[in-house]
């Protein structure tokens, strides 16, 4: 199979989904691989590497859709609607493109992509399932957001981390306190931790406790039951607002006491819950920093813009949206790991297969036969259920 590579197109995003040490095992397999020109020189990458590991590079963004039987990208589809919608009149239907495509919220973007009849596999529903950890491109770029996050918050704190003994006296820790303790979440209090933080960390999932203490965090206890807290795939599933209310008055006084709130809370599709009022902010010392990584579904913090600063009552909000492709040597090589490994399990006798009875090509698989046959996604969209597909 011929397997392309396009620039990245989305702004900012300056990570490559292939880069040259992937090239091996590919052509190796008998496949070739085919790299738009510059596609991976933001990241690091520049041509001569890809040629030196026996890729091609094409003269043309349409050589590479043309050509290529499969097209691995970080962002298409709904992950890049405007930029992207170039690329549709490129796809050819029955071939293949493996990326990132924000298909449960983006409608309009998700239907055109269809009608290209290309067979559309997303990487942001990969299935948390053991065979399937080495796909998981969302937990990789999670762990850089996560990471960043902390650096970012301690760029911005008008005090240092960690305690320190000197001959002017002593200096306190800062206060760091991480709201949802997934593998952002986890990264972010480890990162934090090794800066010399004081650490608080809370969760809606109580199976969460033990791996934040691990950390070296102290776990914010909240008399709260949250119904169903964890879906079959580990994701924190969606409360009511009673719940969330409540969670907020529980939490208002350890908010306060932070120097730092890092917020990563997100629901799958769903807009992010509110978890930190404005109130809550008025509470909290000047000088202090939120770090909201849930901006993008509208953020946790009732007062954050996305890739915007706002300063409220001295406090410092940030919600970036990409952290990710802030690091794209790293979050390229990560993802690269993810996506050939996807790649080389759908590949069986030459060609892409789109059968539902596997569950990781079952649960990735968007649109295929100029129709979106994502059970979930269709729901989402307001579409009926799709006929079955063997």
């Amino acid at each position: 199979m011929i397997i392309g590579i396009p620039k990245e197109t989305f702004p900012g995003e300056h990570r490559v989904a292939l880069i040259p040490a992937a090239v091996p095992p590919l052509t190796k397999a008998g496949h070739e691989v085919l790299i738009e020109t510059g596609a991976g020189v933001a990241a690091g990458f520049p041509d001569q590497p890809y040629l030196d590991k026996g890729a091609k590079v094409a003269g043309s963004r349409a050589e590479v859709f043309g050509t290529a039987d499969v097209v691995l990208q970080v962002r298409a589809g709904g992950s890049n609607p405007e930029a992207g919608q170039a690329d549709l009149s490129m796809m050819k239907a029955g071939r293949a493109l493996i990326a990132f495509l924000d298909p449960l919220t983006t409608k309009e973007a998700t239907a055109a992509l269809a009608r290209t009849g290309v067979n559309a596999f997303s990487m942001e529903l990969m299935p948390r399932i053991t065979r399937a950890q080495r796909m998981d491109a969302l937990s990789s770029m999670a762990t850089i957001a996560g990471y960043k996050a902390v650096l970012i918050a301690a760029m911005e704190l008008p005090r240092m981390f960690p305690m320190m003994m000197t001959a002017a006296g002593t200096i306190a820790p800062a206060h760091v306190f991480v709201i949802g303790a997934g593998v952002a979440g986890l990264q972010a209090i480890a990162s934090a931790r090794k800066l010399g933080a004081k650490l608080e960390a809370y969760d809606v999932r109580a199976a969460v406790k033990e791996q934040i203490l691990s950390l070296g965090a102290k776990f914010v206890e909240l008399p709260l039951e949250a119904a169903d807290a964890e879906d079959k795939g580990g994701y924190a599933k969606a409360q009511d607002e009673s719940f969330y209310r409540r969670q907020r008055e529980m939490m208002a006084k350890v908010v306060a006491a932070s120097d730092v709130v890092i917020t990563t809370a997100a629901v799958p599709g769903k807009k992010a819950p509110v978890l930190v009022t404005a109130d809550m902010v008025k509470g909290m010392a000047p000088g202090s920093v939120i770090i909201d990584l849930a901006a993008e579904r509208g953020g946790n913090c009732e007062l954050t813009k996305a890739d915007e600063r706002v300063v409220a009552h001295g406090v410092t909000i940030l919600g970036p949206t990409n952290l990710a492709a802030s690091v794209p040597y790293h979050a390229s090589q990560m993802y690269s790991k993810n996506i050939t490994t996807f790649l080389m399990h759908l590949i069986k006798d030459g060609t892409i297969q789109t059968g539902a009875d596997d569950e990781i090509v079952r649960e990735t698989l968007v649109t295929s036969g100029g129709q979106v046959v994502h059970a979930r996604v269709r729901e989402a969209l307001g579409l009926e259920p799709a006929t079955a597909r063997g």
